[in-house]
């Protein structure tokens, strides 16, 4: 699958105008207005996964943290810096490059009591709805797919700020996290442990941990 390259920009459809009172759906003088020096930002920008993580933490045996991130996924992002509430995203996982650092356990994660990547070999994410949640915070909704099931979830985010580097990219960086009931989407290993707890928590901390690229316009 090769949907969103790096070299490969796509066109956003046609949007209305933004409303001249500002931003928020009740136009109130007292809604969050967006950074105007984050409008040259507006454009198509994708992940850079050299500098990025996609990852999650989970509590095992009541008393530990394991964390793992998906080393391989495709992205497309639209960044609309004078009216968040256009801004849109969408990242394609493979579920089988789970690295957790312990080759025993990424092999139970990918198999049929988790993610059973053989049958569903992606994850997906499609956000639906910004909204600007203060200074340089979003709340991004959107669709998360799991093993065909999908759920609304809501991603707090940061924007962390953004640079021209010296190969003349410009980048943009956003820290994001949510937590999901991972049997929600099926997955519903539940082994016990002898005091009555969970061998893997049901509750899963997601974290995204962007550097975004700017990519190049269109040709024409």
């Amino acid at each position: 699958m090769n949907l969103f390259s790096r070299g490969t920009s796509f066109r956003r459809p046609a949007l209305p105008d933004a409303p001249e009172s500002g931003y928020g759906a009740s136009g109130s003088a007292t809604a969050v207005l967006p950074d105007p020096a984050l409008a040259e930002l507006t454009g198509d920008w994708v992940i850079d996964p050299a500098h990025s993580r996609i990852g999650f933490s989970v509590r095992h045996a009541m008393v530990t943290t394991v964390r793992g991130a998906f080393t391989e996924y495709e992205s497309r992002l639209w960044f609309d810096g004078r009216d968040p509430a256009r801004s849109r995203a969408e990242i394609v996982l493979s579920t089988a490059s789970v690295d957790t650092g312990v080759e025993q356990r990424d092999a139970h994660l990918v198999g049929r009591d988790f993610l059973d990547a053989a049958a569903y070999p992606h994850m997906r994410f499609t956000s639906t709805a910004v909204e600007l949640g203060g200074p340089d915070v979003y709340r991004m909704t959107g669709d998360l797919t799991i093993k065909r099931v999908t759920r609304s979830v809501v991603l707090e985010l940061t924007y962390i700020g953004h640079v021209t580097d010296p190969f003349g990219y410009q980048r943009a960086g956003f820290d994001g996290t949510t937590t999901i009931d991972r049997c929600a989407w099926g997955l519903a290993y539940n082994s016990r442990l002898a005091e009555g707890g969970a061998m893997v928590s049901e509750k899963v901390r997601l974290q995204f941990d962007i550097a975004a690229i700017r990519t190049a316009p269109p040709a024409g």
